[in-house]
């Protein structure tokens, strides 16, 4: 690349991702992984909250770290059926007699 105007793009180019927080790298994987790795970095990139719900999802199992105790709870208490009043008991039924 010894065209001057060639390098002067390819530097304003990356000052305008570092101005928006972005950093260009390398990384090496399976070729089968690419469109994963280019997917899983456009929404990390987002900055929004799916953003930072992957980026967490991500950093546990790398870390290894297990799962925050109460997850079902909490999936239970945010049901749409809360507050239903449901009856979720059955009856009783003692089997039946087997000749063996």
């Amino acid at each position: 690349m010894s065209n001057t105007s060639q390098k002067r793009a390819l530097k304003n180019y990356r000052n305008r991702l570092n101005e928006r927080g972005m950093a260009r790298f390398e990384v090496l994987g399976l070729d089968a992984d690419r469109e994963l790795i280019r997917s899983l970095a456009r929404r990390l990139a987002g900055k929004d909250r799916d953003a930072m719900r992957i980026r967490a999802a991500v950093s546990r199992t790398i870390v290894g770290e297990p799962p925050k105790k109460g997850g079902i709870l909490a999936a239970l208490r945010h049901s749409p059926l809360v507050g239903a009043d449901l009856e979720v008991t059955r009856p009783v039924t003692h089997g039946r007699k087997v000749d063996l």
